[in-house]
Parts: structure tokens; sequence; C-alpha cells
């Protein structure tokens, strides 16, 4: 993020954006997508996040693609997160760590998403994992789905964040991971650019986290540079916004491909730099 700025590029072969390519939609055409994405990507971004359900709906087949792609962005040094979104009981999680935190690992990545939705601490074995082979997580927070307001605004009931809600248990048990570590911890969380309007109600302080914060919802989804600035007000430089469909509308030739990253890249970049001198003040 210090050399290429807080660009996330995410990488969803949609069935919408291979037709409008004019790639088939099935693996090899989602395949072809991502790597041309990987080159608007190479030297713009400080990372690319694949959505493993867009390789998934293809079967084997899309495994191997994902698998192809992840190879390609470690070749050139690309931050890789996997956008798989999984929960469960530690012990069928823990073959997560297998899948994507092994050295050795075909589809090995530096990071992947988190729902806690089973209990913070559920995934607390596999956050330990990550820790042990040097990659990270990215637990759901505050998503930008507006249906997850209601969830992750809900008031708890017991436990240790009585009286707090869902959203308020879930930042303070990934902080935990990262107090004592001077510099930017490796448990993030993930926290919607649209979820401005509601930021009262949720009683977390993005500006308090001291680990990388994902956040998805700028550009197609609706959110703006203002919105970067209200959410990630007083934020230490540790947000990377992750664009996807907004980028890849002007493929496939690559020049118009990498001259959209460069232009979105610089818009959030002073987004956030100016949020960042707000809490400077």
């Amino acid at each position: 993020m210090a050399t290429y700025g807080p660009l996330c590029i995410g990488i969803d072969p949609h069935r919408k954006i291979l037709t409008d390519w004019g790639y088939n939609v099935d693996a090899g055409g989602a395949e072809m997508f991502s790597m041309r994405m990987l080159q608007a990507s190479r030297g713009r971004a400080a990372a690319v996040k694949f959505q493993t359900s867009m390789f998934e709906r293809y079967g084997s087949k899309g495994f191997a693609a994902l698998e192809r792609v992840l190879y390609a962005a470690r070749q050139m040094n690309i931050i890789t997160i996997v956008d798989c979104l999984r929960g469960g009981l530690p012990t069928t999680i823990s073959a997560l760590s297998d899948a994507y935190f092994r050295p050795d690992s075909p589809m090995l990545a530096d990071a992947i998403t988190l729902l806690p939705y089973y209990g913070a601490r559920s995934i607390n074995p596999l956050v330990d994992e990550a820790l042990n082979n040097g990659r990270g997580v990215f637990v759901a927070s505050l998503t930008s789905n507006q249906e997850g307001a209601s969830l992750q605004t809900a008031i708890r009931q017991s436990g240790e964040y009585r009286g707090q809600t869902v959203a308020y248990g879930i930042a303070s048990c990934a902080q935990k991971f990262n107090d004592g570590i001077d510099c930017m911890g490796s448990v993030g969380l993930i926290i919607g650019a649209t979820i401005g309007q509601w930021m009262n109600q949720i009683g977390v302080d993005p500006a308090s986290f001291s680990g990388p914060i994902l956040s998805p919802g700028y550009g197609w989804q609706g959110a703006e540079a203002n919105d970067l600035k209200t959410v990630f007000h007083g934020t230490k430089g540790n947000v990377l916004v992750t664009v996807s469909r907004f980028i890849a509308s002007h493929g496939p030739d690559i020049s118009e491909l990498s001259q959209a990253t460069e232009s979105i890249a610089l818009d959030i970049r002073q987004a956030l730099l100016e949020a960042t001198e707000e809490r400077r003040r």
C-alpha cells in the first residue's frame, strides 16, 4: 500500500462482464478475464481480490483456473486476497488453512475473507494458522449490503460485549490479535464504504482499529470519495478499497483498463489522504 496506494482490484468474472468482453462464459473465459485484470493491476494496485464463487460455478475446471491466476499473481508479487467469506465450527473451517495458507498449497493466498457468525471466537484457530504461516484474514464486520445492517447493528444480549452491537464485538475480537504490534496487524476487518448513513448506530470506530480494513462498495455499489472520507475519518493509512466492476467495464482493451485503474487509484488515494489528515488536525 505504501508503494502502490490503497487500491485493491476485485477480479470477479461475472457472466455479463465475460459476455461484454467477448469471452466464453466458462472456466477458460474466467481465466482469460482474470489474467487481463492482473495485467492492469500490476504496478497500479496494492492487491487483488478473487471472488471464489465466480470460479466455483464451473466446478473443478473453475478451481483449476483459480489456482493458475493465483500463481500468476504471486509471480507478479501482487498481494492476493481470496474472497471466500467462509465460516463455521473450528473443525469445519480448519481445512481452509490447508487450502489457502500452507506454503505448498496450489491455492496459496496472502489472505482470505471470513464470516464470524458462528461466533467470532470460532474463527480463532484459523486466524492462528494464518498468522503462523505469515498470512492474514479479513473478518466481515460492517458489510456494504443494506440487508446486513439489521444483524450487524443488533445489540448483544449476553457475553463479553453485552449491550454493544454485533459489529462492535466482531471488531473488538479482531483487534485483540493486533494489540501490541507496532506496525499494521494481519487480522483485518471488512467495512463497507456505503455504511456512512448508519455509522452512529454501530459503535465501531474504524480510526481505532490497527489492522488492515478492506472496504467494498466504492464505484458500482454507489460509494464515492466523500463516503470514504466520512466512514474512514481519522484512520491511519490502513484502508484498502476494493473496486471491481467499474474498472472491468473499461475492458478488455488493456490500455483502457490501465487508465481506468490509474484514475480510480488516484481518486481513492486522495480521499483517504484527506481522511487521514483529518486525524492529524
